[in-house]
């Protein structure tokens, strides 16, 4: 365990976004898919990451302390209500 905080410790921030990217994919940047030992890995340390250097509030994101952000349909709501997701003029469609 304490190797593993040690990396995350000094992990830098491209590396996490490597890691996330990969994750989320299911292959590293150059395209060679990860296997599922290495997808399992790589999803570990990026929840730790989260949990010990992002202060994130997202929906189903890791919090500080490792526990899931969950928010309620209402507080969702609240989150997005008067954000445009996209805007179109007439002559864009």
């Amino acid at each position: 365990m304490k190797y593993i905080n040690k990396v995350i410790d000094e992990m830098p921030e491209e590396v996490y976004l490597r890691l996330l990217s990969a994750t989320e994919l299911g292959k590293w940047d150059d395209g060679t898919v990860l296997s599922e030992a290495q997808r399992e890995s790589s999803l570990q340390v990026v929840m730790l990451y989260q949990a010990r250097k992002l202060a994130q509030t997202e929906h189903f994101t890791i919090a500080a302390g490792g526990q899931i952000n969950e928010l309620s349909k209402s507080e969702l709501k609240k989150q997005f209500r008067g954000e445009a997701i996209a805007e179109f003029k007439e002559a864009d469609l």
